[in-house]
Parts: C-alpha cells; sequence; structure tokens
C-alpha cells in the first residue's frame, strides 16, 4: 500500500512538473509549464539556414523581433530549470524541441464575382494580420475575410498578406473580380480601344476557366505574328513577335463566342475587342536617320541611348526619346541650313528617306511606311550606319550661272552651268535626286513644239520632272540655255555625278 502511494505521489510530482512547446495563434510558439516544472531559463530559434532568429518571451509566448517570411521553416528550442530538489531528482534542466512553418495567408479564391454596389470582399486561409492593396498596408486584427471596400465593376488587384504582425508581407497575389452577368464575362488589359504601342501583349480573363473555351480560341481578324500562352487557369495572354501590330492601325480580337466584356466603367456584351495601335512618330524618324547618317545633322539621345532591341525600338519609334540635333559640319552652307526642321517634315527629311530607300532595295517615294519603318528599326537594332558622307548641290540662276557641289564640309567643285531659257526656266526649289544614270536619251518638247531626242546624254541625276544635271555639249557655260535641265562641261558632270546619289538634295536660287 506504502509503495502504491509513493509511486502516485511520483506520478503527480512528474505530471505537475511538465513542460510543453506548442505552435501560437498570435506568436511563434508557446511555452506551458505546470506548476512544479521551474522556470524558462532560455528560448532560441533557429531558420532553416542554421541562422539565429531573436526571439522574446512574454507570458510564456515566443516572439520574433525580426520580420520573418510567411511559410518559413523556424526550429525553437527551450531550456527549462526545475526546482532544486526536482532537479535533484530529475535532472537540473529540461530541452524542448519543436519544428514549425510561420503561418501563410493566402485568398482562397483569386476570380471573384461581385454583385453591382457591393463591397469587394476577400476570403483567406488563414486570420490576417495585415494586409498591401493598391499602394497602401492596412491592418485587419486577425480578421479572415477582408473587405476592400467599394471598387469598380471589375477589375485586378495585387494583394500580400501576413497572418502575424511579426511577419514580412507574403508574395502578391492577383485578385480578379467580375460583375454578376448573364454572359460569361472577360476582362482585358488594355482596356479596350486604348491607345497602345506595337509591341503590347493582349491579356485576357475569364470569368470561367479557360479550358471552358475548348478548342475555340480568340483569334485576330488580320494576321498578326505572335503566340497565345496560359498565364493561368483563368487567363489567356498574346505575345506579339516580330515588329507586332502595325503603327496607327485598328486591331480586331474575335472571342469564340458572346461575351459581356467589362470595364471599370460599364459591361457590354460582344463578339469582337478593338484597341488601336499608336502611330509612329516622325522625329524617331530623325532620329534614327541621323543615328544612320543619312542626315547632315547628328543627333544624341538627352539619357540613355535606346537599347538595341526591338521591343525598345519600336516603343521609341511611338515615344520618342529627348535628345538633341546639331549639325554635323562647321561650315554647312546656310542654303541646307534654312531646310532644317527638327520634328517637322522638310526636304532634307525627305532626301534622307529616299537615299534609305534607294539603298535598302525599296521603292523611292520618300514615304515612311510599313517596310521602311521595319529597314530603320532593323538598321537601328544592327546598330548599321552609312558612311559615305552627306553631299549638297546648290545653283545660282543669276548671271553668270554657277553649280556648286559641297560634301562633308568642303566645297568639292564650283563649276559655271546652264539653267532653262526664260520661256523653259528651271524650277526654284530644293529637289531630292530621284533617278540616277551614268548615259541615257534624253526626249521632251522644244518651246516651239517641236520635239528633241538626244542620246548619249552623260552623268544624268533626275531632280525635279525632266530636270536634271548632266553633261552637254556646248561652246559656253554660265548663262540660261536649256530647257530647265542644269547643264554641265563634261569633266565638270563627271566629277559631280558620284556625290548625287538618289536623295541628294538639288537648290535652284537666284
Amino acid at each position: 500500500m506504502l509503495v502504491a502511494a509513493a509511486l502516485g505521489v511520483a506520478a503527480a510530482v512528474i505530471w505537475w512538473s511538465g513542460a510543453t512547446l506548442a505552435q501560437d495563434s498570435v506568436a511563434l510558439a508557446r511555452v506551458e509549464l505546470q506548476p512544479l516544472a521551474g522556470s524558462l531559463e532560455s528560448a532560441k530559434a533557429f531558420g532553416a539556414d542554421g541562422k539565429r532568429i531573436p526571439i522574446s518571451a512574454h507570458g510564456g509566448r515566443l516572439v520574433p523581433r525580426t520580420l520573418l517570411a510567411p511559410g518559413e521553416k523556424v526550429s525553437v528550442v527551450v531550456v527549462v530549470r526545475r526546482p532544486g530538489w526536482l532537479g535533484w531528482a530529475l535532472g537540473r534542466d529540461r530541452t524542448e524541441r519543436l519544428t514549425l512553418k510561420t503561418p501563410e495567408a493566402v485568398p482562397t479564391g483569386r476570380w471573384l464575382t461581385v454583385p453591382t454596389g457591393s463591397p469587394l470582399r476577400v476570403r483567406f486561409t488563414e486570420h490576417v494580420a495585415k494586409l498591401a492593396y493598391a499602394h497602401q498596408v492596412v491592418s485587419t486584427h486577425g480578421a479572415r475575410v477582408v473587405s476592400l471596400g467599394q471598387q469598380a465593376p471589375s477589375g485586378t488587384l495585387e494583394v500580400a498578406s501576413a497572418a502575424r504582425s511579426w511577419e514580412r508581407l507574403g508574395p502578391r497575389v492577383r485578385v480578379t473580380w467580375f460583375p454578376k452577368s448573364q454572359l460569361p464575362v472577360v476582362l482585358t488589359t488594355p482596356a479596350p480601344t486604348h491607345r497602345i504601342p506595337p509591341r503590347t501583349p493582349i491579356r485576357l480573363t475569364f470569368s470561367q476557366p479557360i479550358k471552358a473555351l475548348g478548342d475555340d480560341k480568340p483569334r485576330f481578324s488580320s494576321d498578326v505574328k505572335g503566340s497565345w500562352h496560359a498565364a493561368d487557369s483563368h487567363t489567356l495572354v498574346f505575345i506579339p513577335s516580330g515588329y507586332g501590330f502595325p503603327f496607327a492601325s485598328r486591331v480586331q480580337l474575335q472571342l469564340p463566342r458572346a461575351f459581356a466584356v467589362s470595364t471599370p466603367s460599364k459591361t457590354t456584351a460582344a463578339h469582337a475587342i478593338e484597341w488601336n495601335v499608336a502611330g509612329a512618330s516622325f522625329l524617331r524618324v530623325q532620329q534614327l536617320l541621323a543615328e544612320g547618317g543619312y542626315l547632315p545633322v547628328s543627333w544624341a539621345p538627352a539619357k540613355d541611348p535606346v537599347p538595341r532591341e526591338l521591343t525598345a525600338q519600336l516603343d521609341a519609334a511611338v515615344s520618342p526619346p529627348d535628345g538633341t540635333f546639331s549639325w554635323r559640319y562647321a561650315n554647312t552652307p546656310p542654303e541646307l541650313h534654312r531646310l532644317w526642321a527638327p520634328a517637322q517634315p522638310n526636304d532634307i527629311t525627305r532626301g534622307a528617306v529616299m537615299m534609305f530607300e534607294d539603298e535598302h532595295g525599296l521603292d523611292v517615294d520618300g514615304i515612311v511606311g510599313p517596310r521602311v519603318w521595319h529597314a530603320l528599326l532593323e538598321d537601328a537594332v544592327a546598330g548599321k550606319r552609312r558612311d559615305d558622307g552627306y553631299s549638297y548641290v546648290y545653283v545660282h540662276r543669276n548671271v553668270p550661272q554657277k553649280l556648286t557641289l559641297w560634301h562633308n564640309g568642303s566645297t568639292v567643285l564650283t563649276s559655271p552651268g546652264n539653267t532653262g531659257v526664260p520661256v523653259a526656266p528651271t524650277q526654284l526649289g530644293t529637289f531630292p535626286v530621284f533617278e540616277h544614270i551614268p548615259i541615257g536619251t534624253m526626249s521632251g518638247t522644244n518651246p516651239d513644239g517641236s520635239h528633241y531626242n538626244d542620246p548619249g546624254i552623260r552623268w544624268i541625276s533626275y531632280f525635279h520632272g525632266g530636270d536634271a544635271l548632266h553633261a552637254f555639249n556646248r561652246a559656253s557655260f554660265g548663262t540660261p540655255q536649256s530647257l530647265g535641265c542644269v547643264e554641265l562641261p563634261l569633266d565638270a558632270a563627271a566629277k559631280v555625278w558620284p556625290y548625287t546619289p538618289i536623295g541628294t538634295l538639288v537648290t535652284i536660287e537666284d
């Protein structure tokens, strides 16, 4: 009987001297000591990498003194000092260990339907201590369902949450909400009808899983290079490739059936969605031509150069970077100076475009269409530059008439020449060379109505209608004698011709 009583007393002592270490709903962990357990000697926590995590003990709760990540693996070790008499019997210290993961609070659903006029409510897998969304961090006081207030009828927010106040915010999670509708709802990014750059990804988020679409995928009404991929179970993304959507075009996406297309302002039933593609900037044409060596001016960006990558170059075509144009040569003729105007159409730019078209095997029309843009962008990505220099020809009609050839900052040649007679004068103005041939036949109508046909004319550069720079056999030069052309002695014409490829500007002035 005495033995049984003794054993009972021993069991009670052991029971009342117990200590437990467990995860806590508020703190990282909780230590519970029975009345005879003694006192907490030490408490330590370690990360998965073995690095010490500073913690504080308050009323048996162990709280980190530094922010931990949600889902982080932590090991906790506590040492309990037993009372002297019990320590003599059971050992001085008792050690308890616990391995745990910090709690994670994530939305239970990422695609929500919100009735008209109702606030946006997000339910989480855990009680939430704090939440970040829309550039703000709010305390949620341990709520499981968090109201984000009144929002637009549809939209997307990224939320980041922490289940405990001593945790860092977790990864951002995209939450999308849709209005109630009889039709399945789709949200688009960018919004319909918005102005978009050519390589803009098109993102479609559906209220139903995309597997409900079956094999019927959205398709563009015109051929656009690119590919579709599923970003998640409700989202399709189209990534344009190559040059993307054409500049200044309207892109239409055909949906496989009727959807409620929702924007922050309205929801409309539709079978198709449209966007407007931004047009390219004339200023960027000039910047690229200057970088490519086709202009008498150079261009320097105010900040970092546009990367030699197609998407960056396409974006710059729509929104040109800031920068400065400057003349490449100190002694540029004043006639040429007067022709230049940044960000505005002018003869210098038109001539440069024609020269660029000719050198790239394109139709020479001086118009910057899609093929010219593609070639400009290809050269920009490749860093290709023309190194033949810049030429300019100006002709004075006042007697004695003369032609001046200027190239790369120097006057290469000055020669007497003949312009048109009074009944067929050479037109005043500036014109780019549009045809450049070493020998040909020139024909036309004389002022008296008769016709002429002159074969074997050498070193011809046509610049305005039938007017051209060319060699011609005359007894004298320096007075009006032609029918609109600028006639030159053979030696002078031979020297001028290599400097006047297609696009070279010719100015006729008094």
